[in-house]
């Protein structure tokens, strides 16, 4: 399980990646219950938590 969620993640970050500012760094903790969701609901997740940080990272 834990590997297919660590294929799953960098899937999702090799799209994501060229969205960002080179030289961001991206650090992913992916919690048990990672696991258990699809890969759609997985990537809406990490989305997320990318659009958050991008908007947190504008207000600095």
């Amino acid at each position: 399980m834990r590997n297919r969620v660590k294929r799953r993640l960098r899937a999702i970050m090799a799209a994501l990646l060229p969205t960002l500012p080179h030289g961001t760094a991206v650090v992913i903790r992916a919690l048990p219950r990672s696991a258990e969701v699809d890969f759609a609901r997985l990537r809406a997740d990490v989305t997320d938590a990318v659009d958050t940080a991008r908007r947190k990272a504008a207000l600095a």
